[in-house]
């Protein structure tokens, strides 16, 4: 059974970090390139970040270029995500899953009713 576990949200203040963690199982993680999305109530989910199983070359959504870092282990099957100089609008729910970049945008490769099931999120609150 596929599974992604993240952790690491919290409630921050602005100008604040956090580092969330996924921890997957489940599937061969080592060949999955991996990313981060969030999803803040009333809007669309939103690609951040997306890390290639190949090479680790990473990409960023504009909003979080050069805040955000993602990172992975693949001897623990996790995902990393370090927010630096949050802002109020970095509010959401957070979900790793797997993706990949079209044309600059990171996108989910997954059903929605996959995403739905193989993840809870981790709620990421920051205060103005």
């Amino acid at each position: 059974e596929v599974q992604f576990v993240e952790s690491g949200g919290g409630l921050v203040q602005a100008g604040g970090s956090l580092t969330l963690s996924c921890a997957a199982s489940g599937f061969a993680f080592d060949d999955y390139s991996l990313g981060w999305f969030r999803q803040a109530p009333g809007k669309e989910r939103e690609g951040v970040s997306c890390i290639a199983s190949s090479d680790n070359t990473t990409n960023y959504a504009d909003s979080v270029k050069g805040r955000f870092t993602i990172s992975r282990h693949n001897a623990n099957n996790t995902v990393y995500l370090q927010m630096n100089s949050l802002k109020p609008e970095d509010t959401a729910v957070y979900y790793c899953a797997p993706c990949v970049v079209l044309q600059t945008i990171v996108v989910i490769t997954i059903s929605d009713g996959d995403f739905a099931s193989w993840g809870q999120g981790t709620q990421v609150t920051v205060s103005s």
